[in-house]
């Protein structure tokens, strides 16, 4: 008889522990379910954080007047995502942004993705240098966390703004841990590109950013879809740190044209260059008349590097040019302001023009 009564208690206890279940006792997974990514959104102003005076004004507004907080809070849905939290860096348009604020952003980047309890970082950006900005830090920050920048092409206060969209998928990418070892990363208009590759290829439309070897993945609907992977050296492969950098060097580009002057590579010297992007075109072409000068250019110690004002493409190594015999370099697949980065991150190493041109078939 107590052996049926144990059994019996035993029975309605479990009945009552299913029934408090079913009522809505948290469970296990449950409680792992509510612990959320954490991701840093900073901000540095840009059209995304613009206001125009109406609606219609989707092309002439004010950059840079909204705070990183009322950003956030303009997309509530962020919190179904990461556990977000936003700082304002600066709050500029990025034609303005410096190499001197370059090297400030990477180091905070850099500083907070040494943090455990960060997850993924967002950087808000104006579109105008956004590619450059992404370059740089895809070349010095030394981790695997994602880092994606975004920007929009429309002010808030626009009809069909990009910004929300924008800023809710640059998120999603951050906080997914399939986002990781991809390299520093731009979110825009649904496309997930690498920072490498991404160029601002028109500026009134809000698919203005591409890739001539075309997007890693998509994010749609709150998911990210993963294509393709980044083939040149980055982040924690790459030979560049953040932390050993304090300042750029300064390197020029000089645009080349139909009966260009030569004086804008004199000008490039007094400035101070230690190295000149020639942005030719074709194929990183270099006028007759200016041969003798680029030639006198790399004889004062000043690195040449042949980039091409084409958008798609590559500047072939001694075609056009005998660049072995110049000393020169070639800015291979690297649009001019591309090459401009690249060469002044490498220049803080003092590098040679051989081990140049090995950096800029490696990165």
């Amino acid at each position: 008889m107590n052996e049926r009564f144990f059994q019996l208690g035993t029975a309605l206890r479990a009945l009552a522990v299913v029934a408090w279940i079913g009522l809505g006792a948290p469970s296990v997974h449950a409680q792992v379910a509510v612990t959320k990514p954490q991701v840093v959104v900073l901000a540095t102003g840009g059209t995304i954080a613009g206001a125009g005076a109406a609606a219609t004004n989707s092309a002439s507004y004010q950059a840079a007047k909204v705070p990183v907080d009322k950003l956030i809070a303009g997309v509530p849905e962020l919190a179904d995502v990461a556990q977000v939290r936003g700082e304002q860096v600066f709050q500029i348009a990025s034609e303005s942004f410096t190499n001197e604020k370059l090297v400030q952003l990477g180091k905070r980047v850099s500083q907070l993705v040494r943090d455990p309890a960060v997850n993924g970082i967002v950087i808000t950006h104006g579109t105008d240098t956004l590619e450059e900005t992404a370059f740089f830090l895809n070349l010095v920050i030394r981790s695997d966390k994602p880092v994606v920048v975004v920007g929009s092409m429309r002010p808030g206060t626009a009809m069909s703004a990009d910004g929300m969209l924008n800023l809710y998928n640059a998120v999603v990418v951050a906080a997914d841990p399939a986002s990781r070892g991809k390299g520093v990363l731009v979110a825009m208009s649904d496309e997930i590109h690498s920072g490498r590759d991404v160029a601002k290829r028109i500026n009134i439309k809000t698919s203005a950013f591409g890739s001539q070897w075309g997007p890693l993945g998509m994010s749609v609907e709150g998911k990210t879809f993963w294509f393709r992977l980044p083939a040149k050296r980055h982040t924690v492969n790459s030979e560049f740190d953040i932390e050993s950098i304090e300042t750029l060097p300064e390197v020029a580009i000089v645009y080349g044209y139909g009966n260009m002057t030569t004086e804008l590579y004199d000008a490039a010297l007094r400035s101070g260059a230690k190295a000149v992007v020639n942005a030719g075109t074709g194929n990183g072409s270099v006028p007759n008349y200016a041969v003798e000068k680029l030639k006198s250019v790399r004889a004062q110690g000043v690195q040449v590097i042949r980039s091409s004002r084409v958008a798609d493409g590559f500047v072939i190594r001694n075609a056009e040019q005998p660049d072995d015999k110049y000393d020169w370099v070639v800015a291979h697949d690297l649009n001019p302001q591309k090459a401009k980065i690249l060469a002044a991150v490498a220049l803080t190493r003092g590098v040679s023009s051989q081990d140049l041109q090995r950096i800029f078939w490696e990165y």
